[in-house]
């Protein structure tokens, strides 16, 4: 599924549930809602089905973030984009406290540049070979984690009431699923090579993925916590 099809899927979806909501149970106030926390700023509706169970659907972005890091031995200048629609359904158990489940329609990836080590001059380690690296050459890695995932968490807060006003509101959670990591390197160095030479880059590229991976690999799930607060109409 294309990120675009999966957003659309998740905005119908929460469209829908919403529109359901409102005529199942007109007796109980909607609610606007925006927050702030580790998928960056929030917006959102949320409507009650019944007293025990409410749908919602929100968006959520922190833009792009640019970032210096090393991996591997090898430096890169990193541009980080994170964004993410979800439609979910809250199931209370007490009160305001309530159990979370549903969809993300996510953007998240991470483009890495890599770049000699200043000690090494112009020369870049892929895969444990020196490569020279000249102005116009590139090393590029994508890292990118799943265009739908599927979301559990817990929180308080957008339960049903009959009252009009402010409200609070926080979830913890996680969007389930492990990132995908692909690496290229081009330029004239690459135009200058033998077969042979481009043979043993594509193996030094395929060891310097997996050791990326390795690391991505840890993380199984995009981690979701956020507090905001809401208002009743």
């Amino acid at each position: 599924m294309t990120t675009n099809k999966a957003l659309r899927t998740a905005v119908w979806t929460a469209v829908a549930a919403s529109g359901l909501a409102s005529v199942s149970i007109g007796a109980h106030a909607g609610e606007v809602y925006t927050g702030i926390g580790a998928q960056g700023v929030m917006l959102g509706y949320a409507h009650p089905v019944s007293d025990r169970f409410t749908v919602r659907g929100d968006f959520a972005t922190f833009g792009n973030r640019s970032r210096q890091q090393t991996e591997d031995g090898v430096n890169y200048d990193s541009r980080l984009k994170y964004s993410r629609f979800s439609a979910v359904g809250d199931w209370f158990f007490s009160g305001g406290w309530r159990l979370t489940g549903g969809i993300t329609a996510n953007d998240m990836r991470i483009d890495m540049v890599g770049r000699p080590d200043s000690a090494t001059g112009n020369t870049i380690n892929i895969g444990g070979t020196n490569y020279t690296y000249t102005a116009g050459d590139r090393l590029d890695v994508k890292i990118k984690f799943p265009s739908t995932t599927p979301y559990l968490g817990i929180g308080y807060g957008h339960h049903a009431s009959t009252e009009k006003g402010w409200g609070f509101h926080f979830d913890l959670g996680a969007s389930i699923g492990k990132a995908k990591v692909s690496t290229q390197f081009s330029g004239p160095s690459y135009t200058a090579m033998t077969p042979a030479q481009r043979a043993q880059l594509e193996a030094d590229l395929q060891v310097e993925s997996q050791e990326l991976r390795d690391g991505v690999g840890k993380v199984k799930a995009i981690p979701q916590l956020s507090v905001g607060v809401s208002y009743r109409f």
